[in-house]
């Protein structure tokens, strides 16, 4: 028997360290080649480790939370033959944070069964499923145990197409819900460490307002014609085109308003003094996933057509919701667009996205009557709550920013006008 040391990964773009967020397996458990051992997150995104080889896990190198440097040691397994450390079992020192109980250490090593990974497998009684922790949640809201499903992913892993598998399989299933307490009081607290893509958020919300002197500006928009258009064009195109949404629209509208006043579209380095103004308009599209708030970028927007627009809209906000987002696709923006649908109120103020110096708000879409053409009639109207970095952006200039983006969005002909 030897000893396998898996290290934390070089990342790259020179990082340091990074935080430890969930793992996947406990000492004493026996893992097979390519099994999903542990996450890590960077700045930008999550990062999964799995394991190279099939053995048996010795010790765990950290506690979810803690920040652990690129290189250190972070797992170690016994695995048969010499592995790449030779050990003295006796002497092995006792992991730092979470070491194996002492029983699982004297048991005997036997190496699991191979495992094909096309062959889809439910869990065996006994095993902990294997599981992202954003599969996991969803499982949670769906009142789902992951013991239930078969698993179709690398070495027996569940992955969110296995739980759509179970939902159309199952389509009577209700979710759990916890007991009626009626009028009984509840007593309970709970401890919720702030840790992984919550602390980033938490960090960068933070510094966001900590150097940047916020700016609000809200106006209300009539998107009557803007909706019959959109509407219009699903009926025509949407069997074979991708969904259109509203914000294909007002990522148009918000290009062409951009190049009447491109000191919107601008990344200020507070710490050099330098603001940089981008030809490209490269917009973060702020998207809510099952941890937390990502904003992955819809780059050189001003060279997509709508239809172009909203399928790399779906893909992108797709890929941050199942956490397959990559680093590149979070980094960059020039300027942010953000929304919560239905649930987006009547105003906002939304944080500005450092370095970028402005992000658009979108509120909810409602019905009132207005007068239009000297008649009161229906109309449906929506508000944009949109801040700005005052040391770079004048009010005057925001305002008159936020009036062209109304301008395109009420005669939406002149989306369509070079």
């Amino acid at each position: 028997m030897g000893a396998y040391i898996i290290k934390t990964p070089d990342i790259g773009e020179g990082i340091a360290e990074v935080e430890l967020v969930a793992w996947h397996v406990q000492p004493g458990d026996l893992v097979a080649a390519d099994q999903l051992l542990a996450d890590v997150m960077t700045d930008k995104a999550t990062v999964e480790i799995p394991s190279p080889v099939a053995g048996k896990v010795l010790a765990l190198r950290g506690e979810v939370g803690q920040t652990v440097a690129v290189g250190s040691e972070l797992i170690r397994l016994e695995v048969a033959g010499a592995g790449n450390l030779k050990v003295d079992a006796a002497a092995a020192p006792a992991a730092p944070a979470v070491a194996a109980a002492s029983a699982a250490r004297a048991a005997p090593f036997v190496m699991p069964d191979p495992i094909v990974p096309p062959a889809p497998a439910s869990i065996r009684a006994g095993e902990r499923p294997i599981a992202s922790p954003a599969v996991r949640r969803r499982a949670w809201e769906m009142g789902l145990e992951l013991e239930r499903v078969t698993a179709s992913g690398p070495a027996g892993r569940v992955i969110q197409a296995d739980l759509d598998a179970y939902a159309r399989r199952n389509p009577n299933a209700a979710p759990a819900r916890p007991p009626v307490q009626g009028y009984a009081e509840v007593n309970t607290q709970q401890d919720i460490p702030v840790i992984g893509l919550r602390r980033k958020i938490a960090a960068k919300m933070q510094d966001s307002k900590r150097r940047i002197p916020h700016y609000t500006y809200v106006e209300e928009v009539d998107v009557t014609e803007v909706e019959v258009l959109r509407e219009r064009l699903k009926a025509r195109w949407g069997a074979q085109r991708p969904r259109m949404t509203l914000l294909p629209l007002l990522v148009r509208a918000v290009v062409l308003a951009v190049r009447e006043f491109p000191q919107i579209n601008v990344r200020f380095d507070d710490e050099r003094g330098i603001a940089t103004r981008y030809g490209a308009v490269h917009l973060g599209i702020a998207t809510q996933t099952d941890n937390g708030l990502m904003v992955p970028v819809l780059r050189h927007a001003e060279a997509l057509d709508l239809w172009s627009c909203a399928a790399e809209i779906a893909r992108i906000a797709q890929a941050a919701r199942s956490g397959r987002i990559t680093r590149e696709e979070l980094s960059g923006s020039t300027i942010t667009i953000t929304s919560l649908g239905a649930l987006g109120g009547i105003v906002s103020t939304p944080v500005i996205n450092h370095p970028e110096v402005a992000i658009v708000g979108v509120n909810r879409i409602v019905e009132r009557p207005m007068v239009h053409g000297g008649a009161v009639v229906v109309r449906k109207m929506m508000n944009l709550s949109s801040s700005f970095d005052h040391r770079v952006v004048d009010g005057a200039d925001a305002a008159r920013f936020v009036q062209a983006v109304r301008a395109y969005l009420e005669v939406p002909s002149m989306l369509f006008v070079e």
